[in-house]
């Protein structure tokens, strides 16, 4: 009976040791958990709207995280200079994918090759990322960037139709510029070039097609060919002549805002982000492409690209981390606040607000492009950017504005 007692108290012992272990592994987070520490380039609203998905990553995995707010030019500034000193200022951090893919070969990049897969994206997703068969970083939600979008209480007021060939647009164009209140028909959103680069690649998407586009982006075609300076003489450039765009002025400046929704500024070119908390009735925001282009038109598709520097301090979590926003659950609750569109498959349609699913309709019977100035990188874009600055500022210097472009296309490694 002794013996029987201490086998039964033996056991009782083992089990509850193996409980305690049990309920202690449940409560506490997985092995290397800690503090994530991110880099985006989100503030304000933004952030706000972001800070869900990281709270949701929190909340999973018992992982902290830590975030900043740093503009992606300023970073491919100091990055370099912190990967060089075998250093890293975070453990994820967002970037353009042609950044990222220049970082990868010098070798400050961690393969996510075995984190991230192919297969939870949508189609090509990765391909900007993905170099002889490795991935080096992943695709977060994106925005579109499909046209112009203006008050709806402005058209109605003034009985203006969205226009659907060239011509209509062009009559739209004089027709607010003679209206009493306005300064300028569009506004012109700026920065350091950008988005005055969406702009044109609006142009040349709809005027050019998608294979222009494309031949672009690949460098396979020059800006002073014949085809491409058609686009800028016949469409781009008579806007500018004709006195149709303001002058180029901080793009998300609340002031700025303010005067294209109040009607000093009716139209604004600009990505499906401006869904997303920039208006106070979102209800009146409608949107609209460029009219009249051919059956081979394009529209981008700018994905937010993340990827987990080689020298971050918990490499570890930015892995883990890259994976969360790779799935289906953490993008639905992005694309739920507005202003995004999903890679990751599986999301449902019904997680987009009623806005979004419009911009969604504009993508359909057209190629899906990625960003050209993103995709081909620095020192290209930054050349790009300022030629841009220099077309809106003397619209008859146009050629050489192409001139120039092409040889930053050129020069670029």
């Amino acid at each position: 009976m002794g013996r029987m007692v201490a086998i039964i108290v033996a056991l009782l012992v083992v089990t509850n040791v193996i409980t305690g272990l049990a309920v202690y592994y449940l409560a506490v987070p997985a092995p290397g958990a800690g503090s994530v520490q991110v880099i985006g380039p989100w503030a304000g609203g933004e952030w706000a709207n972001f800070k869900p998905v990281l709270d949701a990553f929190k909340n999973a995995t018992g992982i902290s995280y830590q975030y900043t707010t740093s503009r992606q030019e300023d970073l491919s500034l100091t990055l370099p200079i912190n990967f060089q000193a075998q250093q890293s200022p975070a453990d994820l951090i967002f970037m353009p994918s042609a950044t990222i893919k220049q970082f990868a070969g010098r070798g400050w990049v961690t393969d996510l090759t075995g984190t991230l897969s192919p297969s939870s994206y949508q189609p090509g997703a990765l391909d900007p990322l993905t170099v002889t068969g490795k991935v080096w970083g992943g695709a977060y939600t994106g925005k579109v960037k499909p046209g112009f979008w203006y008050n709806s209480s402005f058209f109605t007021s003034h009985n203006l139709n969205v226009p659907t060939t060239w011509a209509g647009f062009s009559q739209l164009l004089w027709d607010i510029k003679n209206t009493s209140g306005v300064s300028a028909p569009i506004l012109s959103g700026d920065g350091v070039g950008w988005p005055l680069s969406d702009v044109t690649e609006g142009f040349i998407e709809t005027y050019g097609g998608a294979a222009m586009h494309r031949a672009l982006t690949n460098r396979t075609l020059s800006w002073t060919d014949a085809s491409v300076k058609a686009v800028f003489q016949n469409y781009l450039v008579p806007t500018l002549q004709n006195g149709f765009w303001s002058a180029p002025q901080t793009w998300n400046d609340p002031a700025v805002i303010r005067s294209w929704w109040n009607g000093a500024y009716p139209l604004y070119f600009m990505g499906s982000w401006i869904t997303s908390g920039f208006v106070p009735n979102p209800a009146n925001l409608k949107v609209f492409s460029l009219p009249g282009g051919g059956s081979n038109q394009g529209i981008v598709f700018a994905a937010d690209y993340f990827f987990v520097p080689k020298y971050a301090a918990h490499s570890d979590l930015g892995k883990r981390l890259a994976q969360w926003l790779s799935t289906k659950e953490a993008q639905t609750i992005q694309v739920g606040v507005g202003g995004h569109i999903a890679t990751a498959t599986g999301v449902s349609a019904s997680a987009y607000p009623a806005l979004d699913a419009q911009v969604a309709s504009l993508m359909q019977g057209k190629a899906v492009l990625t960003d050209l100035d993103d995709t081909i990188g620095n020192p290209f874009q930054g050349h790009f950017w300022s030629e841009l600055q220099s077309l809106w500022a003397t619209p008859a210097n146009w050629q050489t504005v192409l001139a120039n472009i092409q040889a930053a296309a050129q020069a670029q490694p």
